[in-house]
């Protein structure tokens, strides 16, 4: 019987990963140029192949699990659709007035973030919905039709429906989409009830705008990738990686796309989880750094951290609990992730100061870093880590060839020069600022959670993530590092240790002290029979599907909530055994309790099933003696002292400790222990740094 396997595919700013895992053990990676202007080329380039090496037909794939930055890069560079919004008469600038508060108040330069949709494109119409759902004013349906005429005239992409308190009652919304599709057949309508049936009327609004916003890039997106994999023979169901660190079917992705914003990024959290598991390591920091952007996400005690809301943002972008109004906010289910635009194509630059910058502006894939030799002349992170011997003459396996000889030039010209500095000094600053940006993202998810990072293991990968995570773990405290056997693919292959899920949500509101638990089952019997009937429509099976619950839960008059996981059907399931996991939860969040009563909100339900096969790491047995190093190569650790000839290492050639320095090299990556670290394998796989000092 001929193998078949499945593929974990993960696009970044430089280059696209692809792991492939058969059913019969075996395990190849292969990373490719990603292609900016087409990314399902790369894609579909890497797949062919991996199944070349791999000596396999495009039929033998059963699956193909893809996460994508497509979402956030069109949010990045304002290459969205063309969007209206529709919402209730007098709400037109809800957009506009957000939140009415700044992520810093002594910053008097900050400028709020412009609306997706500009005002002239913002319609309004006469119908009002009360807070308890009766129907104050009703839909004023010829007024629509007659907008239904502007909407055709202004030439929209799509367009966002949100009225006010249609969560309660999504009758008039409903209705007006009918009228919107009838008359304007081409327009694809996004509609609150549909992504965020919940109150908050700017958060929802805001919601429903991304994903109108990203709908069109996403959508094409993805017909293109489907069309060439059904043209390569692969007949196989693509799934989507979502924010929250699971898959999707991709038509879901095409309809829902704000769900996917942070798409792949939460994959490889989700994967450093469930080593951490095998590991029996508990509290872990996933590190991700790749080539245009670095992030941070925290595991504590073996669970991941997630949030319900998340803002996109220039700078830093995190969930937006503590920092809020800083940038077009989605109030989905997400891991929670920080990033920051550093990565290793991160464009270095002298201003007018004299002081060196380092990012966000990043090389790319195309023309990419001065030592690709492609036409990038401005020098980056990585021209700064080969200058340094931090990296090798070649990459990805040996295929890319990198020339030290033209990052040094481009170093010279734009940074050393403008800073009166030597080439080497000039390197090393840059690697410096680099580090100290990625820093704020570990202590984004640390310690302005509550969190002491020295408590915690530093888990890096990504392709650059492991060359940095040494100087990053010592930064903020963090005594030991884990890298994984295959750092560079490793978002990629965290898809493959994911389940498919699908998120539903209903307004669950009870008053301090009075949460009734016979409504709480009966709204949780209500959601799941919701998901058995879309899920068996669906073709997927309901006897392997599992659902959890959590109960949005807040003190009396506040404005954000905490998710409480809860058991709707426990027979022990009482309001003071709720009360208090609120309570233990709001205190290791925000360190203090306060005395005012307890309300819900929501009750939120997600509907999971594994895919079967998954890519399960197996024990390995390490021992044995120390390798031969392979070469040995200069590498400056530090600004006044002289290059330290280091030994280069084969990163699966590694089966006893190795004392630092060293280098360790591989087909997805390269990076470099200190002279004051020790790597050892573990039976995993992974190299466990430990810091001698």
């Amino acid at each position: 019987m001929a193998a078949t396997a499945r593929i974990g595919v993960d696009i970044g700013g430089t280059f696209t990963d692809l792991v492939l895992v058969a059913d019969d053990g075996r395990r190849l990676a292969k990373k490719v140029a990603s292609t900016p202007d087409h990314p399902e080329a790369a894609v579909l380039s890497g797949v062919s192949a991996l199944l070349d090496a791999a000596e396999l037909k495009p039929g033998d794939i059963t699956a193909v699990l893809h996460g994508t930055t497509v979402g956030s890069n069109a949010i990045l560079q304002k290459r969205g659709g063309r969007i209206g919004l529709l919402t209730t008469r007098g709400f037109r600038d809800v957009l506009e007035i957000g939140r009415l508060r700044t992520p810093d108040m002594f910053d008097l330069t900050w400028d709020k973030p412009v609306p997706l949709v500009p005002r002239h494109l913002r319609f309004e119409v006469t119908e009002r919905i009360a807070a308890d759902g009766q129907v104050v004013t009703a839909l004023a349906e010829q007024e629509l039709e007659a907008l239904c005429h502007e909407f055709a005239q202004a030439r929209l992409d799509t367009l966002a429906l949100c009225f006010l308190n249609s969560y309660c009652n999504p009758e008039h919304e409903l209705r007006a989409e009918a009228i919107i599709r009838a008359a304007v057949p081409d327009l694809p309508v996004t509609t609150s009830v549909s992504i965020l049936p919940e109150q908050r009327e700017y958060e929802r609004t805001s919601t429903t705008a991304v994903n109108a916003y990203v709908l069109p890039v996403m959508r094409d997106y993805l017909i293109a990738l489907q069309e060439g994999l059904r043209k390569g023979g692969v007949t196989a169901p693509l799934f989507i990686s979502n924010s929250n660190g699971g898959l999707a079917p991709v038509h879901v992705a095409q309809k829902k796309p704000v769900m996917f914003i942070s798409s792949g990024r939460a994959a490889g959290v989700a994967g450093a989880g469930h080593v951490g598991r095998l590991s029996d390591i508990a509290n872990l920091v996933a590190f991700d750094m790749g080539g245009t952007t670095a992030s941070a996400s925290l595991i504590k005690d073996g669970e991941l951290t997630r949030t319900t809301e998340y803002e996109f943002r220039d700078g830093i972008s995190t969930p937006s609990r503590f920092i809020k109004a800083g940038g077009y906010l989605m109030r989905v289910p997400t891991v929670d992730v920080a990033e920051i635009g550093n990565g290793a194509g991160s464009i270095a630059h002298v201003d007018d100061g004299g002081l060196i910058h380092v990012g966000p502006v990043s090389a790319g894939a195309s023309p990419g870093p001065a030592c690709y030799g492609a036409g990038g002349g401005r020098p980056t992170l990585t021209d700064a880590n080969l200058v340094l011997g931090y990296l090798p003459d070649r990459l990805a396996g040996g295929s890319m060839a990198l020339s030290p000889e033209l990052a040094a030039a481009a170093i010279e010209e734009h940074v050393a020069k403008p800073a009166g500095l030597t080439v080497i000094q000039a390197a090393l600053g840059m690697r410096a600022i680099a580090n100290s940006n990625m820093s704020r993202a570990i202590r984004a998810v640390t310690v302005e959670r509550g969190q002491d990072p020295r408590d915690f293991v530093l888990f890096a990968f990504g392709g650059a993530g492991p060359n940095h995570s040494c100087d990053l773990a010592r930064s903020v405290g963090i005594r030991k590092v884990v890298l994984p056997p295959e750092p560079g693919v490793f978002t990629a292959s965290g898809m493959l240790e994911a389940a498919v899920e699908y998120f539903f949500i209903r307004s669950f509101a009870c008053e301090p002290g009075a949460i009734d638990l016979a409504g709480l089952r009966e709204t949780a019997r209500s959601l799941s029979a919701q998901a058995d009937e879309e899920l068996r429509q669906e073709g997927f099976d309901a006897a392997a599907i599992h659902f959890d619950f959590e109960l949005d839960m807040r003190f009396a008059g506040q404005d954000s909530e905490l998710q409480v996981p809860v058991d709707p059907f426990a027979d022990d399931l009482s309001v003071e055994d709720l009360t208090a996991r609120f309570l233990a939860m709001y205190e290791d969040t925000f360190g203090y309790v306060s005395l005012d009563g307890v309300e819900s909100v929501n009750l939120r339900m997600r509907a999971f099933w594994p895919l079967p096969g998954t890519g399960e790491r197996t024990s390995e047995n390490p021992g044995g003696t120390a390798p031969e190093p392979v070469s040995r190569r200069a590498v400056h650790f530090e600004a006044d002292a002289a290059p330290v000839l280091t030994p280069v290492y084969d990163r699966h050639a590694v089966t006893a400790p190795v004392e630092g320095p060293a280098i360790f090299e591989s087909a997805d990556t390269t990076f470099t222990i200190p002279p004051d670290a020790m790597a050892e394998p573990d039976p995993y796989g992974n190299l466990v740094v430990t810091f001698r000092d």
